[in-house]
């Protein structure tokens, strides 16, 4: 099976303002997911069309303050926390695949660990850096494999929220490329030239909107 567009990461200082500000900007509210205890968070979810979801995630304040490692997605960063107390932010795409052990062998860059991860029911392989840091500041996608069974995205609410495109932008747009074509994961994002970037291209009941 191909690399697959699995689902994007929207970082929040919590998620009471991560949904408060996502329910201005698209007109819906994301309810509640659940928590991973691995890593101290907890996030929203809901589908995003194309057995794809939304996550917005957050640092879970019941839980542990030290988890006995750096959490993901930069959470624990300085930087990122100061970002995130400013408003919510785009911070990861993630690609589903069928071989985890094989994209990380044969990727050009560290994608870190294989984490087993698990909310309930659930339980998932996640690529996390030792240090919780995203490759090239988020422009490279986390990859994950699901453990066997439904797409969690089936059991999410449907609230007419649709991805239409992973934007990227890069100073040299070429230089990324090459790397998402080596990744098999060119055909699931735009790039174009600028400074680092990355965004959420989404059609809501309040139109189109883009998160960055």
């Amino acid at each position: 099976m191909p690399n697959k567009m699995d689902h994007i990461v929207i970082g929040a200082d919590s998620l009471s303002q991560g949904v408060a500000e996502l329910e201005n900007k698209l007109g819906v509210r994301v309810p509640r997911g659940g928590t991973h205890s691995a890593m101290s968070t907890h996030n929203c979810v809901m589908q995003s069309g194309n057995d794809t979801f939304l996550e917005i995630i957050a640092v879970d304040p019941d839980a542990p303050t030290d988890p006995g490692r750096t959490r993901l997605f930069t959470l624990d960063d300085p930087s990122t926390q100061v970002r995130l107390k400013q408003r919510p932010r785009a911070l990861c795409w993630v690609v589903g695949t069928a071989d985890l052990d094989g994209v990380m062998a044969a990727s050009p860059v560290n994608l870190g660990e294989a984490v087993r991860l698990t909310r309930g029911d659930l339980s998932w392989r996640l690529t996390v850096p030792v240090d919780g840091s995203l490759p090239m500041d988020g422009l490279i996608p986390a990859f994950i494999q699901w453990s066997p069974g439904p797409h969690p995205s089936a059991a999410q609410q449907d609230l007419a929220v649709r991805l239409n495109k992973v934007q990227l932008s890069h100073p040299n747009p070429e230089s990324l490329n090459e790397i998402l074509r080596s990744l098999n994961v060119d055909h699931l994002a735009d790039v174009s030239k600028g400074e680092l970037g990355l965004s959420f291209a989404l059609t809501a009941p309040k139109g189109s909107v883009v998160i960055d």
